[in-house]
C-alpha cells in the first residue's frame, strides 16, 4: 500500500481527534495539533509538544492536556507505544515492521510516498526569475531563477497545480533611449554575433548623451512617445529587442533546467491600468497630493497610522529630514504619477487582479530580491482593501538578500561590474570539466562535457538554496563554484557511488531480489537510516510552507552524511547473510531514491555515474 502522508502527518490527524474528543468545547486545540519528527534521540520517533502552548487556553497544567490525549485511546497501527515525558510532551515510537514497510516505499515509487498531498486541488502561481529586456541576465537573476524553480518542484510534489509567470520587465522611458541609440550608431555585426550584449551597450551609450545632452534627452523622449502611442516602426524594434532577449534568456533556461509556463511583460498590462486608476478613486483609497495619484495605508490602519506619526514627530524634533521623508514613502503608494505617467505599483496591481481572474489560486508567491519589501507589503495591503485578492488567496513574497563583492559592496550593472549569468554557468562547466578529465581521463569527449555541464550547473544551483533565501551572499567564485563539503557535486557523487554500488550488487549476487526484500531495522545505525529516509515527506512539506528549498538542502545533505556513516560501519556486499545483505541493499536503494527525487526537486540532475 502507498501512503500519501507521512508519520508525522498521521499523527497529527490522529492528535487532531484526540484533542477534539478530549476537549469538545475548544475547536482550537484540535486545529493546532501538530506531530513533528523528534529532535533527540530517546525521545521517539514523532512528538507532540503542542499542549504547553494550549495550557493558558485550556486553564490545565501542559502534562494533564497530555495525559488526556492519551487516556483510553487506541494508537495508530504504526506505533509501538505512546507515552507523556517531561513537562508536557507526548513521545511516539515506531513500530519496526511499519518503519521497514514506510522506508522500503521510498525506494519502490521513486520516493514519491510520504510527501502530503496538501496542495490536491489547489492551484498556485510563482512569479520569478523577472529579467528586464535588452539586459543580459547577470549573476543577481541566480537567486529568484533558482529559488522560484525550486518553490514550482516543491509546489508540485505536494499535489498543486502551479502556474509559474516570468513578468518581464519590457516597457517604460529606457525603450526610448535604446530605439534613439539604435537609429545612430548599433553595429549590426555585433548584433548578429550576440545581440543582447549590444542591446546593453546601445542604452549605456545613449543614456550617457541623454545625460550630457539635453537635445538627445528630449529625442529619446520623443521615442518614447510614439513607443507608447504605437508607432508601427518604434513597436517594431520594439518587439525586436523583445523577441532577442527572450532567445538569450531561454538559452539560459534551457541550461538551468528551468521551464516557465507564462511570461508576460508589463507591457501585456498597460491596457487594463486606466482601469485600475479609476477603481482606486471609486473606493476612496486614494487622492491626489502634488498632482500624483496617491495611497496612503495609514488611512486604514489606525495602528499604522500612530506608529507612523510618532516616527515623524521624532524625526522632525531632531531636524532628521531624510528620516521624515523615507517614513512617508514607506506609507504612501503612488498609483500614477505627477505626468499622468503609471508605474510598478499600478502594473502589479492589474497583474495581481488579473492572476486571481484567471486562476482563482489559493497561492500567489513572488520572489523578488529583499529590496522590494515595502513594495509588495503595500501591493498586497491595497489589493486586499480594495478586492482584487480575496482572503482566501494566501499572498507570499519570498524576499531573498543580494549578491554583493567579495568585500560587501553592491554591484552596479550600469558600471559594469556585475557578473554575467552565462558567464558564471560557462566557468562553472568549465572547471567541472577539469575535474571530471582529471578524475575520468579515459571518459570520451562528449560524455565528459556533459557530465560537467550536469556538475556545474549542479554547484552553481545548490551553492545558492543551501542558503536561507533571506541571507545576502557574497559572491566568489571559489564559494559559489564549490565541489566540495555540503555542495551539489557531494551530492551527485553520493547518489553515483551508491547506483555503482547496486550495480556491483547485482552483478555479485544475481539470484537475489533485493527490490523485493524486507528491511531488517535490528542495528541503530539501520534504524537511524531509516528513519531520515521515511522524514523526505514532512522536510518537502516543510520546504514548500515555508518556501525554504534550503530546508531541503539541508535534509539531502544530512541524509548523505548518515548514509555514509551506515556504509563504513555496516558491510553491504561483504555481508555473509543473505537476507541482511539484501535489506542493507534496499536500504541503500531507498537512499538513491531519495537523493535523486529531493535533488530533482532543487533543479539538479543526479548523474549515474561520475
Amino acid at each position: 500500500m502507498q501512503h500519501a502522508s507521512s508519520f508525522s502527518a498521521d499523527l497529527t490527524a490522529w492528535l487532531a481527534e484526540r484533542l477534539a474528543a478530549a476537549f469538545p468545547d475548544h475547536p482550537e486545540a484540535a486545529a493546532a495539533a501538530r506531530a513533528v519528527p523528534s529532535a533527540k534521540a530517546g525521545f521517539g520517533d514523532c512528538q507532540y509538544a503542542g499542549a504547553m502552548a494550549l495550557a493558558r487556553t485550556l486553564r490545565l497544567p501542559p502534562r494533564k492536556i497530555a495525559e488526556a490525549v492519551l487516556d483510553g485511546a487506541a494508537l495508530p497501527d504504526f506505533v509501538e507505544k505512546a507515552e507523556v515525558a517531561g513537562a508536557g510532551f507526548v513521545n511516539f515510537f515506531v513500530k519496526d515492521a511499519a518503519l521497514a514497510s514506510r522506508a522500503g516505499e521510498c525506494a519502490a515509487d521513486g520516493a514519491t510516498a510520504g510527501i502530503p498531498q496538501i496542495g490536491a486541488g489547489k492551484t498556485a502561481i510563482v512569479d520569478y526569475s523577472s529579467p528586464n529586456v535588452a539586459k543580459s541576465m547577470h549573476i543577481g537573476h541566480i537567486r529568484s531563477t533558482v529559488i522560484g524553480g525550486a518553490i514550482v518542484e516543491l509546489f508540485r510534489a505536494l499535489g498543486y497545480t502551479v502556474v509559474g509567470d516570468n513578468h518581464i520587465g519590457d516597457w517604460g522611458t529606457q525603450f526610448g533611449v535604446i530605439i534613439k541609440g539604435w537609429r545612430e550608431f548599433a553595429d549590426m555585426e555585433a548584433v548578429e554575433r550576440d545581440p543582447v550584449p549590444e542591446l546593453e551597450r546601445i542604452y549605456k551609450e545613449s543614456y550617457a548623451r541623454a545625460k550630457a545632452d539635453p537635445a538627445w534627452m528630449e529625442a529619446c523622449r520623443l521615442e518614447t512617445v510614439k513607443l507608447q502611442q504605437g508607432d508601427p516602426e518604434n513597436r517594431a524594434l520594439w518587439q525586436k529587442f523583445i523577441s532577442m532577449s527572450r532567445h538569450t534568456f531561454d538559452e539560459i533556461y534551457d541550461r538551468l533546467g528551468i521551464s516557465i509556463e507564462t511570461t508576460r511583460g508589463e507591457s501585456w498590462y498597460q491596457p487594463q491600468l486606466a482601469a485600475r486608476e479609476e477603481r482606486l478613486e471609486k473606493s476612496g483609497l486614494a487622492h491626489e497630493s502634488r498632482g500624483a495619484l496617491v495611497v496612503d495605508l495609514r488611512d486604514f490602519d489606525p495602528a499604522a497610522a500612530e506608529q507612523s506619526r510618532k516616527a515623524v514627530e521624532s524625526a522632525r524634533e531632531k531636524g532628521d529630514a531624510e528620516s521624515e521623508a523615507r517614513e512617508d514613502g514607506k506609507w504612501i503608494c503612488i498609483v500614477r504619477k505627477e505626468d499622468g505617467g503609471f508605474n510598478y505599483n499600478t502594473t502589479d496591481l492589474a497583474t495581481m487582479e488579473t492572476r486571481v481572474k484567471e486562476y482563482a489560486p489559493s497561492k500567489i508567491v513572488i520572489v523578488t530580491d529583499d529590496r522590494q519589501i515595502p513594495h509588495f507589503q503595500q501591493l498586497f495591503a491595497i489589493s486586499r482593501r480594495i478586492g482584487l485578492a480575496p482572503d482566501s488567496t494566501e499572498l507570499v513574497h519570498v524576499a531573498f538578500g543580494t549578491i554583493t563583492d567579495e568585500n560587501g559592496h553592491p554591484f552596479s550593472t550600469r558600471k559594469g561590474g556585475m557578473p554575467k549569468l552565462k558567464e558564471l554557468l560557462d566557468e562553472a562547466s568549465s572547471r567541472a570539466l577539469a575535474i571530471v578529465r582529471e578524475k575520468n581521463p579515459d571518459m570520451p569527449g562528449e560524455e565528459a562535457r556533459a557530465l560537467a555541464e550536469k556538475i556545474g550547473i549542479g554547484a552553481v544551483k545548490y551553492s545558492d538554496m543551501a542558503m536561507d533565501p533571506a541571507t545576502t551572499i557574497k559572491f566568489s567564485w571559489d564559494s559559489v563554484l564549490s565541489l566540495q563539503g555540503n555542495s551539489g557535486p557531494y551530492l551527485q557523487y553520493a547518489y553515483a557511488r551508491i547506483r555503482s554500488l547496486l550495480a556491483k550488487y547485482d552483478a555479485t549476487y544475481p539470484g537475489e531480489d533485493r527490490h523485493g526484500a524486507p528491511i531488517a531495522t535490528a542495528d541503530p545505525l539501520e534504524r537511524a537510516l531509516a528513519m531520515r529516509i521515511v522524514a523526505f515527506g514532512d522536510t518537502v512539506a516543510a520546504a514548500g510552507a515555508k518556501c525554504r528549498p534550503n530546508l531541503l538542502a539541508d535534509y539531502l545533505f544530512a541524509l548523505a552524511q548518515q548514509y555514509s556513516a551506515f556504509y563504513q560501519a555496516l558491510p553491504v556486499l561483504k555481508c555473509d547473510e543473505p537476507s541482511i545483505r539484501a535489506s542493507r541493499a534496499r536500504l541503500c536503494d531507498a537512499v538513491a531514491s531519495v537523493l535523486k527525487r529531493g535533488l530533482a526537486l532543487l533543479g539538479i540532475q543526479a548523474p549515474e555515474r561520475m
